[in-house]
């Protein structure tokens, strides 16, 4: 018999009271860096609850000047036992066109809660906040923490929330994560899907310089563009190192210019690479990768490689991470999963980024992303399985009562 069934935690995690919680908080905007009204709302949320709370403020002043909110909090035993963390993220992607609900106020049809943030990933907060009230309510003696952070700017291009988590020492002594973002939902494979670990990415511009000429006498000149281009091309016929677990890693174009005078050759170009990245890849190894390909071009333009202005080395990029199939932790949440859904969950690895990542390789713990399924996030109509939402938040609970209570 499963844990949940053995504490009757139904009173707590239900569809009435998600549906309830996923409406308000779909109803406050929150684009990240525009966070401040739905921490208040969670953090006057879990105080009316009894369950400790308290804001987590921070600033990033080098490059985007914000001063930034978590919300955190440490539920703690009777006795010295594991620190689990459980992360989620309060903001969304900015309002997209092509909605035809409302995008800030719930729709329900069937078992689909339609809503921006609704998948990505309210749900998997509320997960973690109906979770946190069933443990703090029909949980005696445990040994032990639970540290729950409900961060900002996971969607922005730094991760500011949960980086600031690690630099403060808030995480040091965790020993497991669970992240609620929606595993079943970003890879397309029905609930319960369980990711084991993530492709890491960094951010990188070439430069060109070349020569300004008549665009009557373009051999005169040299073209920035057309040697940007042949560069591109080398790219492209980059041979990917396969990872057994995350597969390859991948070039994405996602901007491009260049051009100088009217009727002149252009001097200038520049490209710019989102390059996800898999294990045993790294800066270094992108760095040599372009050089390697601007020598195959065999072009004449002088380049530059510029990786992202970032607030420190540690958030340019975001490292690949695996947990281990026999990882103790790995088998506790497998057994929740069973347990809660009577279905095996099925094992992947999440194909891009987020804050799992940071957990995953910076503070060096298993960092399980495990979530509700839906469809259509960052994007027009976005929804959540009101139904995973509920199991996800079952799951978590199990977890907690599996790890932390030794009496059973």
């Amino acid at each position: 018999m499963d844990v949940s069934t053995i504490y009757n935690i139904n009173k707590y995690i239900n569809r009435f009271k998600v549906e309830k919680l996923l409406t308000k908080l779909i109803g406050i905007y929150s684009p990240y860096l525009q966070e401040q009204e739905a921490m208040n709302y969670v953090y006057s949320w879990l105080k009316e609850k009894d369950i400790a709370v308290k804001y987590h403020n921070y600033t990033e002043d080098k490059i985007l000047n914000y001063k930034g909110i978590n919300v955190i909090g440490r539920i703690k035993g009777q006795k010295k036992g594991p620190v689990v963390l459980l992360n989620g993220h309060l903001d969304t992607v900015k309002i997209c066109e092509g909605w035809t609900r409302e995008p800030l106020k719930a729709t329900i049809e069937g078992d689909r809660l339609y809503g921006l943030g609704a998948l990505d990933m309210k749900s998997g907060v509320v997960a973690i906040m109906l979770a946190l009230e069933a443990f703090v309510n029909t949980v005696g003696e445990f040994n032990g923490e639970v540290l729950y952070t409900l961060v900002s700017d996971e969607e922005g291009p730094y991760g500011l929330g949960t980086d600031s988590l690690i630099l403060d020492g808030i995480t040091d002594d965790v020993d497991v994560a669970i992240v609620t973002e929606p595993s079943s939902g970003f890879t397309g494979i029905d609930f319960p899907c369980l990711c084991l670990g993530a492709r890491g990415g960094w951010s990188y511009t070439v430069e060109f310089i070349g020569k300004s000429a008549h665009a009557a006498n373009p051999e005169e000149g040299i073209s920035a563009i057309n040697d940007a281009a042949k560069v591109l091309l080398e790219l492209e016929k980059v041979e990917l190192k396969e990872d057994e677990k995350l597969g390859k890693g991948s070039n994405c174009v996602i901007g491009i210019s260049g051009g100088g005078a009217a009727c002149s050759v252009a001097d200038k170009a520049e490209f710019t690479i989102f390059r996800h990245i898999v294990r045993h890849e790294n800066k270094e190894y992108i760095i040599n990768e372009i050089n390697k390909a601007i020598k195959r071009a065999n072009i004449r333009s002088k380049t530059n490689i510029k990786f992202r202005q970032s607030p420190h080395e540690d958030n340019g990029g975001f490292q690949p991470y695996i947990v281990d199939k026999d990882n103790p932790y790995t088998k506790i949440i497998q057994q929740s999963i069973k347990e809660i859904t009577n279905t095996e969950a099925t094992i992947s690895y999440f194909s891009s980024i987020g804050d799992f990542n940071y957990l995953g390789s910076r503070v060096n713990v298993p960092t399980f992303v495990f979530g509700p399924s839906g469809a259509n996030y960052h994007t027009a109509d976005e929804y959540v399985l009101l139904d995973t939402v509920v199991e996800t938040s079952q799951i978590i609970y199990d977890f907690l009562v599996k790890t932390l209570v030794k009496d059973l």
